[in-house]
């Protein structure tokens, strides 16, 4: 499948420095990028593409690859349980929206940790060129909102929100869970009474398959 570069409009700066970040008209900046993928047919769409015929997408940058801890049966521990928590996505479409992930391991790679643990239901691409370096997200985990024009003429796509380190816990029930709970999420930095159990965040994370 042979596919021309595209202009692709980035509703925000490419590296935002806060937790989620909503583009402006004025901040759009136009870039004559193709972004290629591969998928299991081995074809190689465009972003446009990965809205599977919707009108919005969410690509979550999941980081599944050679050289990331847990390595080569799973994906990092922090992606793994945001994964862990991707709803049956019926709900996402029928508000005419896509969720994807994204990462740089091979396909057979990334269908063999789904089948391990349980993620059959996310679409799920390999990235091939630089696509996660040009959307700040090369080195640490990211979500990223688009949106394509009403006008079936006008290719164009609009990155119109992102949002990285913490406000990705949006994402993930279980901490809202635990928030209404006494004990909280019985981490250091909580400023909980004398005596309630605490450990250092990140530490009690685990593959939920382990």
């Amino acid at each position: 499948m042979d596919l021309a570069p595209r202009e692709f409009e980035n509703g925000s700066p490419a590296r935002p420095g806060g937790d989620g970040d909503r583009g402006e008209q004025g901040d759009r900046l136009k870039l004559a990028l193709a972004f290629w993928w591969a998928r299991r047919d081995r074809q190689r769409p465009q972003v446009g593409d990965l809205f599977d015929g919707r009108r919005q997408l969410i690509l979550y940058r999941a980081f599944l690859e050679p050289g990331v801890h847990g390595w080569p049966d799973h994906a990092c521990v922090g992606c793994s349980l945001m994964a862990d928590h991707v709803p049956n996505l019926a709900h996402l479409n029928a508000r005419d929206t896509t969720l994807v992930y994204a990462s740089r391991a091979a396909q057979p790679d990334i269908e063999r940790v789904k089948a391990r643990m349980g993620w059959q239901q996310i679409p799920w691409y390999t990235i091939t060129d630089d696509f996660d370096k040009d959307f700040g997200v090369d080195e640490w985990h990211g979500t990223t909102a688009f949106i394509r024009s009403s006008d079936p003429a006008d290719e164009r796509v609009f990155r119109t929100y992102f949002i990285n380190n913490r406000g990705d816990e949006a994402f993930v029930t279980t901490w809202s869970y635990l928030d209404m709970t006494a004990l909280g999420r019985q981490e250091e930095w909580e400023d909980s009474p004398q005596g309630y159990p605490q450990s250092p965040p990140y530490q009690w994370w685990s593959w939920h398959d382990e």
